[in-house]
C-alpha cells in the first residue's frame, strides 16, 4: 500500500502568522506610513470649521481609535465583514471637501459636525447594505477602469508627498516653504530608504520605510529642526466617548452629497482590493469585494458614532506591502492594535506626529508612486490599442488633474456640486466609470476582465512581479 504524504498544505503568505517581534515591527511601520494621512483629515476639517485645539485633539484620537478597530476587522474578518487581506483602513480624502461644505453650511463649529455625522452614519449604513449588490457589479469595472482609478489615486497623492517634502501645507506663502533644508531632509530620507532596499538583506529591506522615518527624524532633531515640546504638554490618556458633540442631525442634502462620496469610495476600495490581490497573488472575487465593502460601511457607521469620518481601504499602505514584500494580514492586525493604543494615548500619538513633514514627504513619495505603478500594471491587462479604452484613460487622467491645476474652475458652481467635484480622485473616477458605461457597457462591447483562473487559493511559488515570496 503506497505511503500517504503527511506534508501540510503550504500556507499562503497572506495567512502567515509571523513571530510576535516581527509582527510588532512591521505593524508599527504601517502605522508610521499611515499616520500623517490619517490625522490630516480631522486637522483639515477641524481647522476649516473653527474648532478649538482641545476639540481637534479629540477628533484625532477618535480617528486613530476607529482606524485601529476598522483595520483589525478588515484584515482579521468578522462574520461576512472584512476582506481578510492586508488592507489598512483610513479616512478617505474624497470626503474632505464635502464635509467642509456640509459643516460650514450648518454654521461651522460643533453644530456643523453634528450634520456631518448624520450624513456619515447614513452613508455608512447604505454602504453596508449595498455591498453585496455592488460586488456583483464588478464586471462593469474592467482593468481599464480599476487601473485608471488606482493610477489617478497615486498621481493625485504624489503632490501631497511633494508638498510635505517642501515643508508642509501650513508653510505655503512663507519663506520656509521650499527651503533647501526641507528638500534635503526629504531627499535624504528617500535616498536612505532606496539604499536600504538596494544593499540590505530581505529582512532589513522590509523595514526600509520605518528605518528611513527614524533616521530622518533623528537627523532633523540633531540639527535642531524637530521640537518635542508638544509631546510633554499632551495628556497621557484620553477616552473617545460616543456622540461627544451631541446627537447627529440628519438632513437630506448633506446625506445625498455623502452618498455620492461613498459611491466613489466603494469604487476606490474595489480597486484597492484588486491591487492587493495582484500584489499578494490572492484570488479576489465578488464575495471578497462584498466583505471589504461591508467593513467600509461598518467602519463609517462606527466613525459617525465615535466622532470620526467615512472610512476606506487605504491605498497608501498598499505601496508599503509591495515595497516590504510582507503580505501577512496579521501585520495589519498588529498595526490596528497600535492605532487603538495611539487613539487612547494622546501623548504617544503626539510623539509620532513629531516626525517632520519633509521626512514624511520623502518616504511617502516612494509609496504613493508605487500605488500609481500598481494601477499601471493593471492597465497592462487592458487593450490600450483599442481607441475607446485609450480615451477612457486619457480623459479620466485629464479630469483628475483639473481640480489641482485649475483651482478656481468650480468656484462659481453650487456648493453641494463643488464639494463633490472639487477632488481629483472623485472627478477622475466618475469620468472613468461613465466613459466605460458609454463605450463598453451600453454598446454591449465585451471588455477584458482580470483573469484570476491561474491563481489558486494557496498562491503560486513566486508572485507576479518576479520577486521572491515572503
Amino acid at each position: 500500500m503506497p505511503r500517504q504524504s503527511t506534508r501540510r498544505p503550504q500556507t499562503h503568505p497572506v495567512d502567515e502568522v509571523l513571530p510576535l517581534p516581527r509582527l510588532a515591527l512591521y505593524g508599527f511601520q504601517h502605522v508610521l506610513a499611515f499616520y500623517a494621512a490619517a490625522v490630516i483629515v480631522p486637522v483639515l476639517l477641524g481647522n476649516a470649521l473653527g474648532l478649538s485645539r482641545q476639540e481637534l485633539v479629540h477628533l484625532i484620537n477618535a480617528d486613530l481609535l476607529t482606524c485601529g478597530v476598522a483595520s483589525i476587522v478588515q484584515a482579521l474578518g468578522v462574520w461576512k465583514i472584512g476582506a481578510r487581506l492586508p488592507l489598512v483602513q483610513g479616512v478617505t480624502f474624497t470626503a474632505v471637501s464635502p464635509m467642509i461644505a456640509i459643516g460650514m453650511g450648518a454654521g461651522g463649529g460643533t453644530a456643523g459636525l453634528l450634520v456631518v455625522y448624520g450624513a456619515v452614519i447614513t452613508a455608512g449604513i447604505a454602504t453596508f447594505l449595498f455591498a453585496p449588490l455592488f460586488s456583483r457589479l464588478v464586471k462593469y469595472f474592467p482593468p481599464v477602469v480599476i487601473g485608471t482609478i488606482l493610477t489617478i489615486i497615486g498621481i493625485t497623492l504624489i503632490p501631497v508627498a511633494l508638498q510635505d517634502a517642501a515643508g508642509g501645507a501650513h508653510l505655503i506663502g512663507t519663506p520656509a516653504y521650499g527651503d533647501p533644508k526641507n528638500l534635503a531632509y526629504a531627499l535624504g530620507t528617500l535616498l536612505f530608504i532606496l539604499t536600504i532596499v538596494r544593499i540590505g538583506k530581505p529582512f532589513l529591506s522590509s523595514l526600509a520605510v520605518l528605518l528611513g522615518l527614524v533616521a530622518g527624524t533623528a537627523a532633523s532633531w540633531l540639527f535642531g529642526d524637530t521640537d518635542f515640546a508638544a509631546v510633554r504638554e499632551t495628556d497621557w490618556f484620553g477616552v473617545t466617548t460616543p456622540f461627544h458633540y451631541g446627537m447627529p442631525r440628519f438632513e437630506l442634502l448633506p446625506i445625498v452629497a455623502m452618498l455620492v462620496v461613498v459611491l466613489i469610495t466603494m469604487v476606490e476600495t474595489t480597486g484597492d482590493v484588486y491591487a492587493i490581490g495582484e500584489i499578494t497573488r490572492r484570488k479576489v472575487d465578488a464575495d471578497t469585494v462584498a466583505r471589504a465593502l461591508r467593513a467600509d460601511g461598518a467602519a463609517t457607521v462606527l466613525g459617525g458614532v465615535l466622532n470620526s469620518f467615512p472610512y476606506v481601504a487605504f491605498a497608501e499602505n498598499i505601496g508599503l506591502v509591495r515595497m516590504s514584500k510582507v503580505m501577512s494580514r496579521y501585520v495589519v492586525v498588529a498595526a490596528g492594535v497600535f492605532m487603538v493604543v495611539l487613539g487612547l494615548l494622546p501623548k504617544a500619538g503626539s510623539l509620532v506626529a513629531s516626525i517632520p513633514h519633509p521626512v514624511l514627504g520623502g518616504a511617502a513619495l516612494s509609496m504613493f508612486g508605487i500605488v500609481a505603478a500598481v494601477g499601471i500594471q493593471i492597465l497592462g491587462k487592458a487593450d490600450l490599442r483599442e481607441e475607446r479604452n485609450t480615451l477612457i484613460l486619457a480623459v479620466s487622467l485629464g479630469a483628475a488633474l483639473l481640480p489641482t491645476t485649475v483651482g478656481p474652475f468650480f468656484d462659481r458652481m453650487p456648493d453641494d456640486l463643488r464639494a463633490v467635484l472639487d477632488s481629483g480622485i472623485t472627478l477622475g473616477a466618475l469620468t472613468a466609470i461613465m466613459l466605460n458605461l458609454l463605450f463598453n457597457v451600453f454598446t454591449r462591447r465585451r471588455t477584458m476582465e482580470i483573469d484570476w483562473d491561474d491563481i489558486g487559493e494557496d498562491g503560486p511559488a513566486a508572485p507576479h512581479f518576479g520577486v521572491p515570496a515572503h
